[in-house]
């Protein structure tokens, strides 16, 4: 079966897969998570408000983006946002946002709805009297929730964080719609220009499959440490 595959292929383009295309996949991965995580925090903590207007936007915000296919919000960022600069700035022509940027913005607004899903949770989860303990000693709310609740918020959803921060790693192949060069869309290339489409989508899929393996497999063991009996 594997007797005319050409796995040299592989080792000729192994600099250029690495180097180029996994380089902006894992940068994309980390910026986006990190934007996410943030105002996903902010968004968790908007739902909890007791203002009820802040609760509708925020739940508006969460079900909206979790009822959309994320190919659908990346066209819509990558074709609508320059609109909205220009509509914002009030220029004559729409703005250059770039691919990049687009794929940015909208993987970390679009992950943004899922990491506050997250963090909710984990918020709730503390104890009701650790915060009436934090205002009987005085405490102003914002001190309450970055003392108290947060800290320990983050330690206990942060194996879900890192879960879903896997699933946006295996999310962000999808730049391949705007013609962004990620691990995928350069094993594309190079499989279109040998004609081994074959040997680089398994290479590729091999690929995404080891780091997600071994990333989940680091989230169980940091699970265990991070377990409170």
């Amino acid at each position: 079966m594997f007797s005319n595959f050409d796995f040299d292929v592989i080792s000729r383009s192994w600099g250029y897969l690495f180097r180029e295309g996994m380089t902006f996949t894992l940068m994309l991965t980390g910026l986006a998570a990190g934007i996410g995580i943030v105002l996903g925090t902010v968004i968790a903590m908007m739902r909890l408000s007791p203002f009820k207007p802040l609760q509708k936007v925020a739940a508006g915000y969460v079900n909206l983006l979790r009822s959309l296919p994320l190919v659908l919000v990346i066209f819509w960022f990558y074709f609508l946002l320059p609109y909205i600069g220009q509509w914002v700035t009030g220029s004559e022509r729409p703005m250059t946002v770039g691919a990049f940027n687009s794929a940015l913005i909208t993987f970390a607004l679009f992950e943004a709805a899922y990491f506050a899903e997250i963090m909710r949770a984990g918020i709730q989860a503390v104890p009701s009297g650790q915060i009436a303990a934090a205002k009987a000693l005085g405490m102003r709310y914002h001190q309450v929730m970055g003392y108290v609740v947060l800290p320990q918020a983050f330690r206990s959803m942060m194996p879900l964080l890192l879960t879903q921060t896997i699933v946006l790693f295996q999310d962000t192949s999808l730049v391949y719609v705007l013609s962004i060069t990620d691990f995928l869309g350069a094993a594309s290339k190079v499989a279109q220009r040998d004609g081994r489409l074959v040997e680089m989508y398994l290479f590729a899929a091999l690929v995404y499959f080891v780091i997600s393996f071994a990333a989940s497999n680091l989230v169980k063991v940091l699970q265990r440490r991070m377990a409170v009996a």
